[in-house]
């Protein structure tokens, strides 16, 4: 979950040679969930081998070298669940495509396992709950391994405007993989470092507006928010119920699709997954999706010249898949983010309020006002780089009978959903929308707080609940850029289809080379005398 109003704005080793053998993380590397599941399948590999390469690599990388601080709790029972799992396959019982492979939590989703749920925050040091949120319930069921949780932007970044994405008290800054002094975006930075630099295959990240798309468009890596109500929000700490959802984080759109797959279901403590059916979403996914298709163009104003040139090669890769594309305007939509921002803070005092009476008595925090009163108290820890302002403003608010709030959620659905995504799929004839996702990584600032204006192709299918997905589409001046798929309501399987289908083509994504710095183009010494 992530607020910034931006709306303007190698293989596997060979499979005959076991990951058990290899005493280096790097086994792993840019491993996808079917070649786990192969070497699981062949007996070249287990699920404790597996787990044991993850946690080599994260301590290698994560805790020393490049040192990505994406990784803010390991699970203690992580390679004893494992053991479980490897025990089940051999008596012959394989629970799907995820049986036994290890998946990264965002650190705002309850697991029951003997981790804390933090949101990045001292004042939830001690939420240990003993409690699955039902998503993290369904991976189990699903056979996947709990590997740990991942840092974040504290509080899902709604505390400050002035925020440094992918820092937290709790966990420190989050690095991007692709140069060390950019940053990694929020809220879900530590899922999307962590994934981009392959210590696990998947994880599961959180989105308000654009936190699950931002921080996998910036690491070269899938990520896709599904259709408010698809996946469970229960037992996440919450921003907005109209606005929350988890959505997967991946290296490919099958990958991204196998763990939608094992979330995806009714639960009857979150009113929104209610005619919510499960399915196989990667059971859909064709090479040929495109083929036939329209989709309707959506070109940002004043692109630089170098996202420009990338997302043109993409264009033409949807072509040369058999789209007929069809450019159209984004509407004027004003108000939006003046709207959207009444929401977000009305629900945020509501829906936090309501999840802090949950917590264990070992958590003192009780109310968005304790929270606030418990970050002044520990400012030197809690604020050195950013206030919390928008905390401030939340905790005023009137409540979810609020006439002001009422009206601002209809104003803002409407022109999210019917004035904004659905006029241009009607203008266009098309069953999905193509922009980029946003630009390349920003540097991470600590004095002026995050630096970036735009574009970003988030606002309107956050608002709305609408399925966005984010595709690589390369590398601009080193860093990676996506491009977004949008469709309207309940059109995620189209939405990822699409996807799906320029990602064979493209080939875009290139793994990390974990920089001190971007490359550039050489000129910065001038041509001398």
């Amino acid at each position: 979950m992530r607020w910034h109003g931006l709306l303007g704005m190698a293989a596997l080793v060979c499979a005959a040679q076991p990951v058990v053998a290899q005493s280096r993380g790097d086994a792993v590397e840019e491993v996808s969930v079917d070649r786990l599941a192969e070497g699981m399948r062949n007996g070249t590999l287990t699920s404790v081998a597996i787990t044991r390469a993850y946690l080599a690599r994260i301590a290698k990388i994560d805790r020393q070298g490049p040192t990505l601080r994406s990784v803010i709790a390991l699970n203690p029972d992580a390679l004893a669940q494992a053991k479980a799992l490897d025990d089940e396959r051999r008596a012959g019982r394989v629970r799907g495509p995820l049986h036994g492979v290890p998946v990264l939590i965002k650190d705002n989703i309850e697991t029951a396992d003997r981790m804390a749920t933090t949101a990045g925050s001292l004042a939830l040091k001690d939420n240990v709950t003993g409690r699955d949120a039902p998503l993290v319930a369904a991976l189990r069921r699903a056979g996947a391994v709990i590997l740990g949780k991942t840092n974040l932007s504290e509080w899902a970044n709604i505390r400050s405007t002035r925020s440094m994405s992918g820092w937290s008290a709790v966990g420190g800054l989050v690095r991007n993989p692709y140069a060390l002094d950019r940053t990694a975006c929020g809220s879900s930075s530590g899922s999307g470092a962590a994934i981009a630099a392959s210590l696990a295959a998947v994880a599961v990240g959180t989105e308000t507006d654009g936190s699950v798309v931002c921080p996998s468009s910036i690491n070269g890596l899938v990520g896709f928010k599904p259709t408010l109500g698809l996946i469970s929000r229960s037992r996440i700490v919450p921003i907005s119920h109209s606005q929350d959802t988890p959505g997967p984080m991946a290296r490919s759109v099958r990958d991204a699709a196998l763990l939608l797959s094992a979330m995806v279901g009714p639960d009857p403590t979150d009113a929104a997954t209610a005619r919510t059916v499960a399915r196989d979403y990667s059971a859909g996914l064709s090479a040929g999706a495109l083929a036939g298709k329209r989709v309707g163009v959506v070109r940002p104003d004043d692109l630089p010249a170098a996202l420009a040139a990338r997302f043109d090669a993409a264009l033409a890769v949807l072509r040369a898949a058999g789209a007929t594309l069809v450019e159209v305007k984004m509407p004027k939509l004003d108000g939006l983010g003046d709207a959207e921002l009444t929401v977000l803070k009305t629900e945020l005092k509501a829906d936090l309020d309501a999840y802090l009476a949950t917590t264990p008595p070992a958590v003192k925090t009780r109310t968005l006002a304790q929270v606030i009163a418990f970050n002044r108290q520990q400012a030197e820890a809690e604020m050195p780089f950013f206030a919390q302002e928008l905390f401030d403003d939340a905790v005023k608010t009137k409540g979810l009978a609020d006439p002001a709030y009422r009206t601002a959620r209809a104003t803002s659905l409407r022109l999210a959903g019917r004035d904004g995504i659905d006029a241009m799929l009607a203008t266009a004839k098309a069953e999905v929308l193509v922009a980029p996702t946003y630009g390349a990584a920003w540097l991470s600032d600590p004095v002026y707080g995050d630096q970036y204006g735009g574009p970003s192709a988030s606002t309107l299918p956050a608002v709305a609940g609408y399925p966005h997905l984010t595709v690589p589409m390369g590398l601009m001046q080193g860093l990676p850029v996506g491009l977004s798929f949008i469709g309207t309501a309940n059109t995620d399987a189209t939405v990822l289809a699409a996807g799906y289908a320029y990602e064979q083509r493209a080939k875009a994504r290139v793994a990390p080379r974990y920089l001190p710095q971007a490359e550039v183009a050489p000129g910065l010494e001038g041509a001398g005398r």
